[in-house]
Parts: C-alpha cells; sequence; structure tokens
C-alpha cells in the first residue's frame, strides 16, 4: 500500500500531507524561526494507516526539506520527536536532543 501513498508539500510551505488515492491520510505541520530552524509542532496519522510507517515518512519529509535549506530542527511534537529519537541518522540536522 505504502507505493500509492505520496507526500506533497502544502501551498503555504508550512507542512506535508501525506495522501493516499486523493485522500489526506496524515499531516505533519511546522513553523520557521529565524533563518536557521524549523520547529516541529504537529503530527496527525489517520488511525487506519497507524502501521504504514507514514510518521517516519512525514518527518522524513521536513528533514529533506531542511536539509536542503540549511536548517535545524527542533520537534515539539511527541510523533515527530519519537521518530527522531530511533532514528540517529537525523542527529546532524536536531538542533536540542529531547527525549
Amino acid at each position: 500500500m505504502s507505493n500509492e501513498i505520496s507526500y506533497v508539500l502544502d501551498d503555504d510551505g508550512l507542512g506535508f500531507h501525506a495522501r493516499h488515492h486523493d485522500i489526506s491520510i496524515g499531516m505533519i505541520t511546522f513553523v520557521r524561526v529565524g533563518i536557521d530552524k524549523l520547529v516541529i509542532d504537529h503530527t496527525e496519522i489517520h488511525t487506519d494507516y497507524a502501521d504504514q510507517n507514514i510518521d517516519a515518512e512525514l518527518v522524513k519529509c521536513v528533514v529533506n526539506l531542511a536539509r536542503d535549506q540549511h536548517r535545524k530542527i527542533m520537534c515539539m511534537c511527541p510523533i515527530a520527536r519519537a521518530v527522531f529519537n530511533r532514528t540517529p541518522e537525523y542527529d546532524d540536522i536536531r538542533l536540542i536532543h529531547m527525549h
């Protein structure tokens, strides 16, 4: 099923939506702070897709965007923070280590 899921940057540039057949099944939002930081403030996954690793894919979208923009990320959202805590490859982009 995951190959049918697309991840799209919102028009305002402050989040990504996971879509399955044009239906929103997940989202992640963030705010830009200054010129070099992003704060992930919310992640939400539809319960029918909870076991599809969508949270990790949404965080990966934000990580890639932050890397492209030379920004660090702080996770205020517990879902995103959990993804960061289990993904050591993101340590280089993490602004603050919170558990």
